[in-house]
């Protein structure tokens, strides 16, 4: 081929053909070296990655929980589970949502709520902040029927801390928009009402 072409072009263009033909080559041999050059060069880094994150011996045996710590965690996390509180009342701010929880753990109502907005209101003379209270706390009063607060009126509170009751109300938006109650649809009022004695533990979280 290279003579051929000198016959043709008679010698004028041999130097640009032999670039060309140079050019060629060397872009040949670069698409073949290149990709196994990064392959090389990402094995040796994922190779010494692997070498350096290798936890020492002394490590991985002070970090490794024995049989017996596992059977110890085990009865700890029975432990818990076997001291919940049932029955009770829980109340999930996150989700908007309360469950009744039988003695034997089984959910057997759930209704929508709407708590605490987080805004700051005044009453009686005194700037407060919207918020429901989170934590573990008992039943102590219930007021059958309407209930008049300074904030409005309540339909069947139940108490849970201080002037904080799960109500009925007209307006569950299932978002917090309270002044800090957790408000219940007023067709499930009475009935929670009836079925939730003065004692009943309520826990409240996010």
């Amino acid at each position: 081929m290279w003579i051929e072409w000198r016959k043709f072009t008679n010698g004028r263009w041999r130097f640009e053909y032999a670039m060309l033909f140079g050019t060629f080559c060397l872009m040949s041999l670069l698409t073949i070296a290149l990709p196994n050059f990064v392959a090389i060069e990402g094995l040796a880094g994922q190779t010494k990655q692997q070498v350096e994150e290798k936890p020492r011996a002394d490590q991985t045996s002070s970090n490794r929980p024995e049989a017996g710590e596992l059977t110890a965690e085990s009865e700890k996390t029975t432990e818990r589970h076997s001291q919940t509180d049932y029955p009770r009342i829980d109340v999930d701010l996150s989700r908007q949502m309360l469950s009744v929880i039988d003695e034997s753990g089984k959910i057997t109502k759930v209704l929508p709520i709407s708590t605490g907005s987080g805004r700051w209101y005044v009453s009686e003379g005194e700037r407060r902040l919207a918020v429901t209270p989170m934590g573990r706390f008992r039943v102590y009063r219930k007021i059958p029927g309407w209930r008049k607060s300074p904030l409005g009126l309540m339909y069947y509170p139940v108490y849970i801390a201080g002037g904080v009751a799960i109500h009925g109300s007209p307006s569950v938006p299932r978002r917090p928009a309270s002044h800090g109650c957790i408000r219940i649809p007023m067709y499930a009022a009475k009935a929670f009402y009836d079925a939730t004695p003065i004692g009943t533990v309520v826990l409240v979280h996010r």
